[in-house]
This record gives structure tokens, C-alpha cells and sequence, in this order.
């Protein structure tokens, strides 16, 4: 009887405990961890393959050129500064193609020997568009250098011829320079300030040397301008 009771005792003592413990301790150790909230993953901006470039552009030509009758003859070329257009497509994020736009102005003169030197040939308006196939490098951040390779054909308009005598009394009564294909290549870069916003500068070399004819006081003439302009541009970039 005596362990009987010592035991009913140990069972009565604990209950007691029991009751004095709050359920909400008992609760709270039963209670399941809810599951972490997973965070949204940040936006990703769409990708555009299309940009567009406003640059001021010097057009820098080459003094050479030849009047065919007349042994020694020189032909130079003004050079001119215009505004200038460019279109750009990203086929990917590193090969683009680009188109440039803008007309450009120029005065041919005669060099060389008496007959043609001073001559006043005469005045044009080019359009020159141009395009090239471009590889462009990501791996410098902000700053996207390229290179590219392509073709020109450039369109003589609004020609007129000299009309002045010059020194040996040689005059241009009519000039034409005839349309024509060139090779180009370029080098260039551009360094974004932010998404959309960028500084360009770009450099072009093309072989452009159209054809010449034209009528004179001294009979007609046919030549060759030997143009091989280089196209250097800085300006604005904007990407969407």
C-alpha cells in the first residue's frame, strides 16, 4: 500500500503542474513556422534593337582629280560641314547595321598646269547615303566601342558649272558629275550616360571618285574627281 500510494501521489503532483502550465505555451510549442514570402524578381526592361544618332559631320576630301585632255590638270574639292542622320538596327546586341542620311555641298576648282588652274568648274549637292555592317563590344560598361564595313552610293544634284574664266580664259559652260558607288568602312564608339542617353563619335573613309564631264570655251571635257572623303561626326546617340 505504501507504493501505491507514494505513486497516486507522483500522478496527482504532475496533473497539478500540468493545470498551472498556460495552453498557450503548449500552443505556441505546437505552433508550424509559416513558409518565407518569396520576393518578386526585379522588372527586366524590354531590349531595343533600334537607336539614332544626330551628329555634327565634317566632310574632309581629297584634292586630286584629272581634266583627260589636258596633261597636268588637278581637280579640287571644298570641304564642308553639315548635320548629319543615322539609323542603326541590332540584329543582336553585338551586330547592327546602319544607314546615314544628309546631303553635303561642294565647289570643284581647277589645279596643275595654267589651262586649268583657278578654273571654276563648278558646284553640287550630294546625297550620300551609306551602309554598314557593324560589330559592336559590350564588355567596356558604358563605353561601346565598334567597328563596321560597307558601301556608299552617293547622288550628284543640283549641278551648276562655273561660268567664270579664269586666268588662261578657260571657261566651264556646263558641268556634270555622274552618281557613283564606293567602299566605306568606319570606326567608332559610343559612351552612354544612362539607358537612352549617349555621346558618339564616328569616323568613315570611303573611295568615292565619280566621273566628270562637262563643256568649256575651249571644247568638251572629261574628267575624274577623285573625291576618297573622310566622314568624321560627333554627336548625340539615342537608344529605345
Amino acid at each position: 500500500m505504501c507504493k501505491l500510494t507514494k505513486l497516486v501521489s507522483a500522478v496527482v503532483a504532475v496533473a497539478a503542474i500540468a493545470s498551472v502550465v498556460p495552453t498557450s505555451t503548449w500552443a505556441a510549442d505546437m505552433r508550424v513556422k509559416a513558409a518565407p514570402v518569396l520576393k518578386a524578381a526585379p522588372a527586366i526592361e524590354p531590349w531595343s534593337p533600334w537607336m539614332i544618332r544626330l551628329r555634327a559631320l565634317g566632310v574632309i576630301t581629297r584634292n586630286s582629280g584629272v581634266v583627260d585632255q589636258i596633261p597636268g590638270s588637278g581637280l579640287s574639292t571644298s570641304d564642308m560641314v553639315v548635320p548629319e542622320l543615322d539609323i542603326t538596327y541590332f540584329f543582336t546586341q553585338n551586330i547592327a547595321v546602319e544607314l546615314i542620311l544628309g546631303v553635303t555641298y561642294h565647289h570643284v576648282t581647277g589645279t596643275g598646269v595654267p589651262t586649268t588652274n583657278g578654273l571654276d568648274v563648278g558646284k553640287s549637292w550630294l546625297l550620300p547615303p551609306t551602309l554598314t555592317l557593324q560589330y559592336h563590344f559590350t564588355q567596356f560598361g558604358a563605353f561601346k566601342p565598334y567597328v563596321g564595313a560597307g558601301a556608299n552610293y552617293t547622288v550628284f544634284f543640283g549641278q551648276t558649272a562655273g561660268n567664270t574664266p579664269n586666268g588662261a580664259g578657260v571657261t566651264i559652260t556646263r558641268s556634270h558629275l555622274h552618281n557613283s558607288f564606293s567602299p566605306a568602312v568606319q570606326i567608332g564608339f559610343d559612351y552612354m550616360i544612362d539607358r537612352h542617353w549617349g555621346f558618339n563619335v564616328d569616323v568613315k573613309k570611303l573611295w568615292l571618285r565619280p566621273k566628270w564631264d562637262g563643256d568649256s570655251s575651249a571644247g568638251p571635257l572629261t574628267g575624274k574627281v577623285n573625291l576618297d572623303p573622310w566622314l568624321i561626326g560627333a554627336g548625340v546617340t539615342y537608344r529605345f
